[in-house]
């Protein structure tokens, strides 16, 4: 529908409200709480220093035990007929090695000959008869269970993300079964090459999930490599070790999860629903329906964030209504007020199309004249004070010197009084005397108070002009010795429309907006205005006073 402007508003429609169990804030909520803790888990999981902390020890102790393995085949499974080349007996050396690997079930070593053919294995045992059985490791842990499928996920992760192990633990031969074996050739080369040459531990996860480590010592007879010893061990421990550690994260971070879901939740039922229920209530006063407070009182009570807004949006909306409820009476006064003139006027029409003598028929254009201006100054001062808040609303305060402002009008007063007109005195301190206000308005204010004192003095009168600071306001009052103003109507005289003139004056001459006006400027800017009346030490009335108070500049 067209509005008073003749525009057509547009038409608001309330979506429908949907209960929601997870609404869009607790959403944000979740993702901003569980992004680190999803990020905290992924870099714990996936950090290697634990794990290459638990293989380097595991490497330490393997190593020691392969070089006691190689000191101990050296002294006691080698044949020394020449001492330029000594020799590793096979007989001796097998059923030594069984002995030395027999307290490590979860180890095989095997000695090589320096041409690289395989001399004894500890997982070959004789049977009756001449027959050979192989002993193989034990099994490693079934994949199926939790343990299993927490390294599954790891193992996920350390293939999709990049990552770097320290350089002596990189896997070697990843994925190849437990029978490989490094070029054995290659370690008794290096390891005769370079008597500090220590051979790299080789560690590898097999194609059955298998973490096995193998370590070389040569086996060494006065200086003479005979042959050389791998010691394989099942890392199972450093396996076991890692789950326990990351079961224990997993654990912690389900702990953490349900809390922050829970939070979160708790968050959104005090933070996103209350704001739901403030902008329902909002939607309520906009269609009508929140004049006596739509706000929910328990929301009013909160001391937060809500509770603030909660208290904004009531006082937004009672002021709005104020506002409504002073349009309405503004409108109903000015068409009073308009109505009065256009009614003269109408009369005085209807009375000259009657009258035949031209003395009247000249009285009553004199009276269409004045109904007029009244009109015209009427219809100036409504659209002033109509234009007084959105002007307000978009002016930017500064420092006004009022003091300048006084004088200044003080100065026009004397230059445009009349013989016997009212003289105007500036009673002001020395110095600058500033406020926080717009410029011109506050010409207006003090222009309206002069006038209205300057119709009110009796010929040849005082009217005084005062500013003064007290604290962090300026105090600015405008005096006269006129009439005064009756007691009760103290309170009424700032109305709109409210016109008590002096004796004698012309009906019409004022619009009784000037006032009004003026409280809606002073008010705008923050300040307070007041009316009283000047008494002497007996009680009698010796003028009026109206009195402006207004914030001081910074």
């Amino acid at each position: 529908m067209p509005d008073a402007s003749g525009t057509i508003a547009p038409t608001v429609t309330r979506p429908p409200r949907r209960e929601r169990w997870v609404s869009p804030l607790l959403r944000r909520i979740l993702l901003v709480n569980l992004v680190p803790l999803a990020l905290l888990l992924a870099a714990v999981l996936y950090l290697d220093q634990y794990q290459d902390g638990l293989l380097e020890a595991e490497v330490s102790a393997l190593r020691e035990q392969a070089r006691i393995y190689a000191g101990a085949l050296g002294e006691s499974a080698v044949r020394v007929t020449d001492p330029n080349n000594p020799v590793l007996i096979p007989e001796i050396a097998r059923p030594l090695l069984r002995r030395l690997t027999e307290p490590t079930p979860n180890a095989e070593a095997k000695i090589y000959a320096p041409d690289g053919a395989l001399i004894a294995d500890s997982r070959v045992r004789p049977g009756a008869g001449g027959a050979v059985t192989t002993e193989p490791l034990p099994p490693p842990t079934p994949r199926g269970t939790v343990v299993g499928i927490v390294g599954q996920v790891y193992d996920w992760l350390t293939r999709v993300l990049p990552h770097q192990h320290a350089p002596q633990l990189s896997l070697a031969a990843n994925g190849a079964g437990v029978e490989w074996q490094p070029d054995v050739r290659e370690e008794i080369r290096l390891s005769s090459s370079d008597d500090s040459h220590e051979m790299p531990p080789y560690i590898r996860r097999t194609s059955d999930g298998r973490l096995l480590v193998t370590v070389s010592e040569p086996v060494e007879r006065d200086r003479h490599t005979v042959g050389i010893v791998l010691l394989t061990r099942d890392a199972r421990e450093v396996d076991n070790s890692l789950i326990a550690v990351r079961v224990s994260i997993v654990e912690l971070f389900l702990l953490a999860l349900l809390l922050t879901v829970l939070l979160s939740w708790y968050m959104s039922l005090t933070i996103a629903r209350p704001i739901l229920r403030l902008a329902e209530a909002a939607h309520d006063m906009r269609e009508g329906r929140g004049r006596a407070g739509a706000v929910p009182r328990n929301l009013l009570r909160r001391r937060d964030e809500v509770g603030e807004l909660g208290q904004a949006l009531a006082a937004s909306a009672s002021a709005l209504w104020a506002r409504m409820d002073a349009i309405e009476r503004f409108a109903a006064d000015v068409a009073h007020e308009i109505k009065n003139p256009l009614s003269s006027i109408r009369s005085a029409i209807d009375t000259l199309r009657r009258v035949e003598d031209a003395r009247a028929q000249a009285r009553l254009l004199r009276i269409m004249q004045d109904d007029v201006q009244r009109l015209d100054r009427l219809i100036s001062d409504i659209s002033d004070a109509s234009r007084v808040d959105a002007e307000l609303s978009r002016a930017v305060t500064e420092p006004v010197d009022v003091a300048k402002i006084i004088r200044t009008l003080a100065e026009i007063s004397e230059a445009t009084r009349r013989q016997d007109g009212p003289v105007v005195v500036a009673d002001l301190p020395a110095g600058r005397l500033c406020v926080e206000g717009v410029e011109g308005r506050l010409v207006q204010v003090l222009r309206n108070l002069i006038a209205n004192a300057e119709s009110f003095s009796p010929p040849n009168g005082r009217i005084v002009a005062r500013a003064r600071e007290t604290g962090a306001m300026v105090e600015i009052a405008v005096e006269d010795e006129g009439q005064g103003i009756p007691d009760g109507n103290l309170d009424h005289v700032f109305d709109r429309f409210y016109s008590e003139r002096p004796v004698g004056e012309s009906f019409g001459k004022h619009s009784g907006l000037g006032l009004s006006i003026s409280r809606q400027i002073v008010e705008a800017l923050h300040g307070r205005i007041s009316a009283e009346n000047r008494r002497d030490e007996s009680g009698r009335v010796l003028g009026a006073r109206f009195v402006v108070r207004l914030p001081k500049a910074a």
